[in-house]
């Protein structure tokens, strides 16, 4: 094998590895914003979700489900880290750890703070030049609550604050 070869192929496998890890993170994004159709695009057709013990289907279906539930939230705040992914030519593996913090109520004058941390183990296909998941297992690892009272957890809005859609100030600077 030439020089050539062997970083046209190195190329490539660093491409993709980068393109998975911009799909993972604009998942996060896409569920931080409301944004439905980002949050579908992740998925190909058919891609399915293990979110045991709380949702098995298809990656559709999961976004369906999650979006009622992150609805319910006051806020909710999705990271990525420590991404791993192994390409063979136009399939690929990935682990790659999550950070969730849900925000809701627990009352007239209480909020709950819910911490889950876990990996996403994902197979990825790539077909008609997009990478996307053919299936996703949620790994929980740890999960912590904690209770406030609101005037502990009040968060002032301020003129060009986060927002969980297409008003928020990220879209100005980001499709």
């Amino acid at each position: 094998m030439t020089d050539d070869a062997v970083s046209g192929n190195a190329l490539s496998v660093l491409l993709a590895k980068q393109a998975i890890t911009e799909v993972l993170y604009r998942y996060c994004r896409a569920l931080d914003r409301m944004d439905r159709d980002a949050a579908l695009a992740v998925w190909h057709p058919g891609g399915t979700a293990d979110y045991r013990p709380f949702f098995q289907g298809t990656g559709a279906e999961f976004v369906d489900w999650v979006w009622v539930q992150h609805a319910a939230m006051t806020g909710h705040s999705h990271q990525i880290a420590n991404v791993l992914v192994e390409v063979d030519g136009d399939t690929a593996v990935s682990e790659s750890y999550v950070t969730v913090t849900l925000q809701s109520a627990a009352g007239p004058d209480r909020t709950a703070e819910t911490v889950v941390r876990g990996r996403y183990l994902d197979r990825w296909s790539l077909r008609d030049g997009r990478w996307a998941i053919d299936e996703r297992r949620h790994v929980p690892d740890l999960q912590s609550v904690t209770l406030h009272d609101a005037a502990m957890t009040a968060i002032e809005k301020h003129e060009g604050g986060s927002s969980r859609d297409g008003a928020d100030p990220s879209r100005q600077f980001l499709g």
